[in-house]
């Protein structure tokens, strides 16, 4: 039988997967590593560790980008200058995230936000010219909360921040019913979604998901890798399907981290960075 027999039903197969899963698969997406006060977790296996001030393993890893807490609604992130001072010696692409709780003033937390970081660029000597801001919305945030947090942190920066979302039908619940206004405002920020299982109906892969929010399409970057705290210690929850059968650890690392893959290649990642990050 000729090759090109094959090749017929092939190719539509892997554009339907792609079409599904993003632009690229998990080996050729660019790794992108979040942190909090949390981190490190505790070592699990034999390999490499880092700390706030070295992330030089992270790097050989493969990592491309680091995203750094913050806050938590009022309380401050303890780790957030170090780790961006040292993800800033190791060249990463710089980023940080702010948790909005509900029930406060966004205007104020996104404020505090842009304050902050301006803080620590300055107190610790770092020289990047940009930093990707990041909305993390808590499940029970209204959606006049969420626009008022984008809509301050545009004012203030002249970018709005990227959403990252967990995966939770309340939150889709709340999107679905803003109001047309509302979703104009939160379609400006480009999607940053949670999915570390193919076991949800409906739900399956991140274009699914986005779909399900009522707002977003499509996917900038997809954390398939999260950190759960069970019995007493950090559990790896991660994605396996489709050609994003990711693994349990980051490389050769020794302990479990959060991580994303971005939706497009290595420049495109650059590029996205260039046009959405703060020049602070």
């Amino acid at each position: 039988m000729h090759w090109s027999y094959f090749l017929f039903f092939l190719i539509p197969l892997l554009f339907s997967s792609c079409s599904q899963y993003g632009k690229v698969s998990y080996s050729e997406s660019p790794k992108i590593i979040n942190v909090s006060h949390y981190d490190p977790k505790e070592k699990q296996r034999s390999g490499r560790s880092y700390t706030p001030s070295d992330q030089s393993a992270l790097k050989a890893n493969g990592a491309h980008a680091f995203i750094a807490r913050c806050a938590k609604g009022p309380v401050l992130d303890t780790k957030c200058a170090d780790f961006l001072a040292g993800a800033y010696r190791q060249g990463f692409l710089l980023g940080s995230y702010y948790y909005l709780l509900p029930g406060t003033s966004p205007t104020y937390h996104a404020d505090r936000f842009v304050n902050r970081l301006l803080e620590i660029k300055n107190s610790r000597g770092i020289r990047t010219g940009s930093i990707l801001l990041v909305a993390d919305i808590d499940t029970n945030c209204t959606a006049e909360e969420m626009v008022a947090f984008v809509k301050r942190i545009k004012q203030r920066t002249g970018k709005y921040p990227v959403v990252y979302l967990e995966n939770s039908s309340t939150i889709r619940r709340t999107l679905n019913n803003a109001t047309r206004a509302q979703k104009s405002v939160l379609r400006q920020c480009p999607y940053w979604l949670a999915l570390y299982s193919n076991k949800n109906k409906g739900l399956e892969t991140p274009r699914k998901l986005a779909k399900a929010s009522g707002i977003w399409s499509d996917w900038c970057m997809w954390q398939y890798g999260g950190v759960w705290w069970e019995n007493g210690r950090s559990v790896p929850h991660n994605y396996r399907g489709g050609n994003w059968r990711t693994p349990k650890y980051f490389g050769n690392m020794d302990r479990p981290i959060e991580r994303s893959g971005f939706n497009g290649s290595t420049e495109e990642l650059y590029a996205f960075w260039q046009k959405r990050a703060w020049e602070w």
